[in-house]
């Protein structure tokens, strides 16, 4: 399965530009705790950072830097995992644990975002699987027993 057949296509955003009360507004406005630092025109966006309300907590507000004028580009650290939408969700996984990431940004082929792959997403994914594999098991059962009587 690929990434992009599980990832959420519905990406909230924030140009790196803006400052950090536009984040916090965006999230409160779409009741999101993430969202993704991109540049670039609408639809044509390239993925720069991730921000989530942790950050603003923890990196603005515990540190009393409210007013300092912050852009949201200044909480994005210089490395950014992106997953390539025809990418293996089994390696999404594995890149995920290796970088110690909750989220990561989907990408195209030219590395313009098309969605965001959670661990919920993967939770949801592997869940679904897991009752599927009961379902066989509980068949194979019924089977069995109809053989039996």
């Amino acid at each position: 399965m690929t990434i992009g057949e599980v990832c959420n296509r519905g990406v909230v955003v924030v140009d790196k530009a803006e400052d950090i009360g536009a984040a916090a507004r965006i999230m409160r406005d779409h009741h999101v705790g993430t969202v993704v630092v991109v540049e670039g025109d609408e639809g044509a966006w390239k993925p720069v950072g991730i921000v989530t309300d942790r950050d603003l907590v923890l990196e603005v507000l515990a540190l009393d830097m409210v007013s300092m004028n912050l852009r949201v580009g200044d909480l994005t650290g210089t490395r950014l995992l992106t997953l390539d939408e025809d990418g293996d969700v089994t390696d999404a996984i594995k890149s995920m644990r290796d970088w110690g990431v909750r989220r990561a940004p989907v990408v195209d082929e030219e590395g313009f975002l098309v969605g965001i792959l959670s661990l919920d997403d993967l939770i949801d994914l592997i869940s679904e699987q897991l009752s599927d594999i009961v379902g066989v098991m509980v068949h194979g059962q019924k089977q069995e027993q109809k053989k039996a009587a």
